[in-house]
């Protein structure tokens, strides 16, 4: 059974710092890429940072390049997001995904996580 579960997610003040984590088990880690996505109420499901497991390459969207890191290890299967300099406007569930094709689009992705809560206050 294929499974993706996040973690740390909370709440912190802006300029604060989080580090979302995403174990997942039951497919070939090596061989998918890992995305993170945020849906804020209201908004549509967006596309933050991928990471391709078979190259190591990375994305990230504008609006959070230089704030966000994304990471893997691969020998725990589990993708991180280290989140930087948090602003209000990061405030959203946050979910990891994982897609045989890299990228930030959302229906590109086939399996999900259940997301985690992130909330920065001002």
């Amino acid at each position: 059974e294929v499974q993706l579960v996040e973690s740390g997610g909370g709440l912190v003040q802006a300029g604060g710092s989080l580090r979302l984590s995403c174990a997942a088990s039951g497919f070939t880690f090596d061989d998918y890429a890992i995305g993170w996505f945020r849906q804020a109420p209201g908004k549509e499901r967006e596309g933050i940072s991928c990471l391709s497991n078979s190259d190591r390459s990375t994305y990230y969207v504008d609006s959070v390049k230089g704030r966000f890191t994304i990471s893997s290890d691969n020998a725990k299967n589990t993708v991180y997001l280290q989140m930087n300099s948090l602003k209000p406007e990061d405030t959203a569930v946050y979910y990891c995904a994982a897609s045989e094709t890299v990228g930030l689009i959302p229906t590109n992705y086939d399996y999900w996580g259940q997301g985690t809560q992130v909330t920065v206050s001002s």
